[in-house]
C-alpha cells in the first residue's frame, strides 16, 4: 500500500477507530498471534518467503500493540517501530532486540528471497515468544 502498511493493518486501523487503547492493543496482539499461526502454516507448506513476511508482520504488530497499550501511541512508520523496540526491550528484556532483529531479517528475506527454512523457523520461535510475552502483559 502507499501508506507503508499492509492491507491487514489498514483494515485493523479502520475497525479499531473509536476503541479504547486497551481494546485496540488487544486487536493488534490477536492479529499478531494469527500471523504467527499463518507463518507456521506457510513454513510447513514450503512457502519460505510468505512465512518470513508473516514473521515480520507478527513482530511489527506486537510492538504496535505494546505502544497502544502502554502509551495509546500509534506507530506509523518503520522508523517509529525501530525506535519503540527500545521501549519494549527496556521494559521486557534485552532479548527483545534479538527477536526484533531476526524479524527484520525476515522482512528483507521476503523481498530478497535468500533465507532458508531453518532461519525462518528460528526467527518464528523468537517472535512467537515476543508475541506471547506482550500478549500476557496486555491481557492482564
Amino acid at each position: 500500500m502507499r501508506l507503508g502498511i499492509s492491507i491487514e493493518e489498514y483494515f485493523l486501523e479502520l475497525i479499531s477507530q473509536g476503541m479504547d487503547p486497551k481494546e485496540r492493543s488487544i486487536g493488534y496482539i490477536e492479529a499478531s498471534s494469527e500471523l504467527v499461526e499463518q507463518a507456521e502454516k506457510e513454513l510447513r507448506s514450503g512457502n519460505v518467503r510468505q512465512a518470513a513476511e508473516k514473521v515480520w508482520g507478527a513482530a511489527a504488530l506486537a510492538v504496535k500493540a505494546y505502544a497502544y497499550w502502554k502509551e495509546n501511541r500509534r506507530l506509523a512508520s518503520h522508523g517509529e517501530l525501530w525506535g519503540y523496540v527500545e521501549v519494549v526491550a527496556n521494559d521486557i528484556g534485552e532479548w527483545v532486540r534479538s527477536a526484533w532483529n531476526e524479524a527484520a531479517g525476515m522482512h528483507i528475506c521476503f523481498y530478497e528471497g535468500w533465507c532458508k527454512p531453518k532461519q525462518v523457523q528460528s526467527a518464528l520461535k523468537h517472535v512467537e515468544e515476543l508475541v506471547k510475552e506482550i500478549e500476557s502483559r496486555i491481557k492482564r
